[in-house]
């Protein structure tokens, strides 16, 4: 029997098309319950690799051969010497190609839709991570929102389509990953915005991005109208752009809402949250469709692989918007946060730019799963 690779941008098409996977995950069992490869129709095994290094007789019954199996490390190695030997024992199988060390790094770019004058709207899905980017396409120009730090694959895209980057955002200081952004702006020349309540320690210079502002890009008139939205920073800005697309940031996702903890400002920016989103949110057209930064669970996705909703839904389904008692909501926001993001203070540091770890080092402190919501 054989055994070969599973590359990551594989497995997230199976996770879009909702297809089956079995999955024999050998890390630590630790590891395994607070982050793994999520899909609707996956099903499980985890089975340290250390209790198999003496063979895998005893788990063979336990692999299916009516469907695929991935087996799954953190960074490769383990899961070839185990799909060697089931593939020596008789089973077809993949590993999983890069670890889990390549499913936090990979993004799947996907349509979002088209704008009213032409141009598009892109989203990059980091399907493992949570997180989601944004491209605006028109007329030969570029802009880029929520940049993770793998540029590459925005340059790259960019390149595809024939257009060039001209405007980098940041909807707030990030503390759960590592922003692209600045670094995007300086090997592309473009313009690095940053809400300025965000960026009182930051050691680089940047475009102040304060409400009221719009920005153009491309000859269409596509505007990017900076909307003041404090509550998970005291910074956080939202973006409507071309009078379609509302890019919330961390502060409205699709199945909850932004953690207004990250700076330990639990107790005085909840109240910028509920204002944000009971008030200036209300404002805006029930028809903006809302492209959030982060999505927390698979189940958020739609058929064609966009987390995408319009605003009126979300305020009919969506439980944090519907909490009328000001001190229910107060509590319902302090006492349900997850746990802090891993490493998030050296993350945000490094988004200030304070501290410049090595890649390595980047990689390490972004591994685990995405913690931007109340649960």
């Amino acid at each position: 029997m054989t055994f070969q690779p599973m590359k990551a941008s594989e497995v997230t098409k199976k996770v879009f098309n909702k297809e089956e996977l079995f999955i024999l995950d050998v890390r630590n069992q630790d590891a395994f319950e607070d982050w793994k490869i999520e899909g609707d129709h996956f099903d499980y095994l985890n089975i340290p690799y250390f209790d198999l290094i003496d063979g895998v007789e005893d788990i063979l019954d336990k692999i299916p051969s009516d469907k695929e199996t991935l087996v799954v490390c953190a960074k490769e190695g383990s899961s070839v010497m185990v799909a060697e030997m089931l593939s020596e024992a008789g089973k077809d199988v993949y590993y999983f190609e890069g670890g889990m060390k390549a499913w936090s790094e990979h993004l799947e770019p996907v349509k979002v839709g088209d704008l009213k004058d032409g141009g598009a709207m892109y989203q990059f899905v980091r399907i493992g991570k949570g997180c989601l980017s944004y491209m605006v396409v028109s007329e030969g120009e570029a802009a880029i929102i929520d940049a993770t730090r793998m540029t590459d694959v925005f340059t790259n895209f960019a390149k595809e389509k024939g257009v060039e980057i001209k405007h980098v955002f940041d909807t707030h200081l990030h503390a759960d990953h590592i922003s692209g952004g600045r670094k995007l702006a300086e090997q592309t020349g473009a313009t690095y915005w940053l809400p300025p309540k965000d960026a009182g320690d930051v050691t680089f210079e940047y475009a102040a991005l304060k409400d009221g502002n719009k920005v153009t890009v491309g000859n269409t008139a596509i505007d990017i109208n900076a909307l003041y939205s404090p509550g998970h920073t005291i910074g956080s800005t939202s973006f409507v752009v071309d009078d379609q697309y509302l890019l919330s940031g961390d502060i409205l996702f699709i199945d909850s809402i932004g953690r207004p903890d990250l700076a330990g400002k639990a107790e005085d920016w909840v109240g910028d949250l509920r204002e944000t989103l009971y008030s200036r949110y209300k404002e805006l057209s029930e028809d903006l469709v809302v492209l959030p930064a982060h999505f927390m669970i698979i189940d958020e996705l739609n058929e064609d692989g966009t987390v995408a909703e319009k605003l009126g839904t979300l305020f009919a389904e969506n439980h944090g918007l519907n909490i009328e008692d000001e001190d229910k909501f107060r509590s319902m926001v302090t006492e349900n946060l997850p746990p802090q993001p891993n490493a998030y203070q050296q993350i945000r540091e490094t988004n200030m730019g304070k501290i410049i770890p090595e890649e390595e080092e980047q990689r390490e402190m972004e591994i685990g799963p995405n913690r931007c919501a109340v649960r």
